[in-house]
């Protein structure tokens, strides 16, 4: 009995790690990123595979924290990283190099 509330309990905890790395941007808020990329001139990295949520991001590709600009508008951003890619802005999850939300 105790194994199997043990096991529910880590099993939380995985499923509550899941859902923490959620991250909802607005509309305007995708606005305001991409006109930062514009504006900033954010120059593109190249990759030869494709880039999709959930996907890791290979060790030379160096992540950028987000810059202040982008987090004084969306501030659940503040802990990632990001590169743009395809002109895309790509957001990572830096510990796990996951990517989280991909941004056209």
């Amino acid at each position: 009995m105790k194994r199997m509330l043990i096991g529910v309990a880590a099993a939380a905890v995985v499923a509550t790690g899941a859902v923490a790395q959620t991250v909802v941007i607005e509309p305007q808020q995708r606005t305001i990123i991409r006109n930062y990329v514009v504006q900033e001139r954010v120059r593109p990295i190249e990759l030869r595979e494709q880039v999709v949520v959930g996907a890791t991001i290979p060790a030379e590709v160096e992540l950028v924290p987000v810059p202040e600009p982008i987090y004084a508008e969306v501030p659940t951003l503040r802990p990632y990283g990001y590169f743009v890619w395809d002109n895309r802005f790509v957001l990572v999850e830096p510990s796990s190099r996951r990517v989280i939300q991909i941004i056209d």
